[in-house]
């Protein structure tokens, strides 16, 4: 998280939707040596006390005794800032990005809840391929679909603390800022480059 507090200050909703929308992430878990990390799609209950997620069996994550303390990091568009683009005298390269951290205990759930779990997860981001009829664990046959649900294992992080970033050059002017952002649009450096901007346009509001 970056230490500045013109990009901390965004409300806690703000930051769990911007989780949820994105819906994939880094989870990351401490040991003796280097912290464990796995690279997950999650689901955020909508209470936005609790996340929905499955490992991977043989996933050193999966093995470790639960309840583990774990963080969910998840990043949002990000790109690169020229300095040119704020057209004001002795500015310097930045990188403007979105992220959410989200802390909590990773509990193991029973593996009976695996199906209803995946069932959400695919229920979530086949909705957003509409028209394209919702893909179900119907269309599987029994076998195979049996075969994969005995080498996933389902978790759900309880989220005790949201922490996010959302450095959009908040510290400019907002004239200043605007410039930066149609630049960044207009170079299309990255394929979010167009999300980025729109959010410097308008940055998340902070809390009051």
């Amino acid at each position: 998280m970056h230490p500045n507090n013109a990009f901390r200050r965004t409300d806690r909703q703000i930051a769990l939707d911007a989780a949820s929308e994105i819906g994939f992430g880094t989870l990351a878990v401490s040991t003796e040596g280097a912290p464990l990390l796995s690279h997950v799609p999650f689901l955020i209950a909508e209470d936005g006390e609790s996340a929905e997620l499955h490992l991977v069996r043989s996933n050193p994550i999966a093995r470790l005794a639960a309840p583990l303390q774990a963080r969910l990091a998840v990043s949002g568009p990000h790109g690169y800032v020229s300095p040119d683009w704020y057209e004001v005298d002795d500015q310097v390269p930045t990188w403007n990005y979105v992220a959410v951290h989200l802390t909590g205990q990773l509990e193991r759930l029973p593996q009976d809840e695996l199906p209803a779990l995946l069932d959400r997860l695919s229920d979530h981001f086949e909705a957003e391929l509409a028209p394209k009829p919702v893909w179900t664990m119907d269309k599987m046959r029994r076998e195979p679909l049996e075969k994969m649900l005995r080498q996933i294992v389902p978790f759900k992080l309880h989220i005790d603390a949201v922490e996010s970033t959302f450095k959009l050059s908040q510290n400019k002017p907002d004239g200043v800022r605007l410039r930066a952002a149609e630049a960044l649009d207009a170079a299309a450096l990255r394929p979010d480059a167009g999300q980025l901007a729109t959010l410097m346009r308008d940055p998340p509001r902070e809390e009051g």
